[in-house]
């Protein structure tokens, strides 16, 4: 068999060659990015509407608030560490954030049992409330996980950061997706949103439920309830009547939010709810 012409094969390994669709350094140009904002909309779509899954409760958390076990875990090392050197203010501190941790453990344990309850009434009402999460670890770990102890599906929507993060197991495989772009994610969590669960937690967590509050404050999303779960933290971290207050806010717009401080209270605020039918997000 003849060898093919040489120059033939330097087109047939050009990068050029490459069909559009299978080349993946052109779809990492800047160029792209429009079609890159665009395949981060479609894939979860069509794979959620794949599913029939148009209604969901969204739940948001910290990363940090894990089980029981792990915390204990590293409460051990932090006390190892500040008991080797007492005058290492570093160690002392961690081993004080931890132990603020340890104190907030409960809300694995709600968070969990709240997803238990809600996918409980999904599975009897059609999986209309199938319970949505980040796909992390911490409280969107419990939340997927008591969806995954009735044996009902859940969604993890996963972002690439600078430190390798992984899914939790407990997300049903087909339903976990990953994105690079926040705003696309943002909107995945919001589209089918009936109610939006918002647990104790950090920067993440706070930006979450800000974007949610300025979306119905500007009636650019459904009516859902949000819900501020465990008033005492949530008072604290953002002092809304502060805003309020201070005329930044309408008193009207405190009403946007709610306060449930056990699984039962959360689920029955969603269950009171009243619904008028609306555009999904963003639409």
């Amino acid at each position: 068999m003849n060898e093919p012409d040489p120059r033939v094969q330097e087109i047939l390994d050009s990068p050029s060659y490459v069909l559009a669709e299978e080349d993946t350094a052109l779809l990492a140009r800047p160029e792209l990015r429009p079609v890159r904002l665009q395949l981060e909309l479609l894939k979860p779509e069509m794979a959620l509407n794949a599913r029939e899954i148009s209604s969901t409760i969204v739940v948001f958390g910290s990363t940090r608030i894990l089980e029981r076990e792990a915390l204990e875990e590293q409460h051990r090392l932090y006390s190892k560490a500040a008991a080797a050197d007492p005058r290492d203010r570093a160690a002392a501190r961690a081993l004080e954030r931890c132990e603020r941790l340890l104190a907030k453990i409960r809300f694995y344990d709600e968070a969990r049992e709240f997803a238990r309850l809600a996918s409980i009434e999904s599975k009897a009402n059609g999986r209309r409330y199938v319970v949505v999460t980040g796909g992390g670890p911490g409280i969107m770990e419990a939340a997927n996980r008591g969806a995954s102890d009735v044996g009902e599906p859940s969604v993890g929507l996963n972002i690439t950061l600078p430190h390798e993060q992984f899914p939790n197991p407990y997300i049903t495989p087909e339903l976990c997706f990953q994105f690079h772009y926040f705003a696309l994610r943002k909107m995945h969590f919001l589209l089918r949103a009936q109610a939006l669960v918002v647990f104790p937690g950090g920067f993440g967590t706070i930006d979450e439920l800000f974007d949610a509050l300025t979306l119905r404050q500007t009636n650019r999303m459904q009516r859902i309830p949000i819900i501020m779960y465990g008033r005492g933290y949530w008072e604290q971290a953002v002092n809304l009547q502060f805003l309020a207050d201070e005329g930044a806010i309408s008193d009207e717009d405190l009403d946007l939010v709610a306060y449930a401080d056990t699984p039962q209270e959360a689920w029955q605020l969603i269950r009171d709810f009243p619904r008028i039918e609306s555009p999904r997000a963003s639409e």
